[in-house]
């Protein structure tokens, strides 16, 4: 397996997913998917698709690596959060699971650390008021003005 990229998904629409396909996926590469609808706009743009039905086949390996993945996540938020945590940083445990598993074979562990640190001066600047605010468990009812 290469690398993934993970994004939450506001719906299960085709058009968030072309949304996230055209932002990720470089075009002529081969996208397997299922045999859902919502799927039907990649044979429309320049990607090829492998469509594999799960339901009647019997190979079980097309789709191995969205599987595990997935597992693998879900392991993630029932083990490390029990199963509880805000939806609203949802995007940035996903977001910290794909940089683990980018880097799950790196051999050099200063340069795993140059990417953190790239990254953290990269992210958008957090003040200490809207940690406040945001550990106030009703602070999403009430606005500060």
């Amino acid at each position: 397996m290469g690398r993934i990229r993970l994004h939450v998904a506001l719906d299960c629409s085709a058009y968030s997913l072309e949304t996230f396909v055209l932002d990720n996926i470089q075009p002529g590469a081969t996208i397997a998917t299922d045999k859902w609808k919502g799927y039907h706009f990649i044979d429309k743009e320049q990607h090829q698709r492998q469509v594999t039905n799960q339901s009647k086949s019997a190979n079980f390996e097309s789709l191995y690596g969205v599987h595990l993945v997935t597992t693998l996540i879900k392991r993630l938020i029932r083990g490390t959060y029990h199963g509880r945590f805000e939806p609203k940083y949802l995007q940035n445990y996903l977001d910290e699971y794909v940089f683990r598993f980018n880097r799950r074979k790196s051999k050099n562990i200063g340069k795993k650390f140059m990417r953190i640190v790239q990254q953290v001066v990269r992210s958008a600047k957090i003040t200490w008021p809207s940690i406040l605010w945001d550990m106030d468990p009703i602070s999403e009812y009430f606005m500060v003005t």
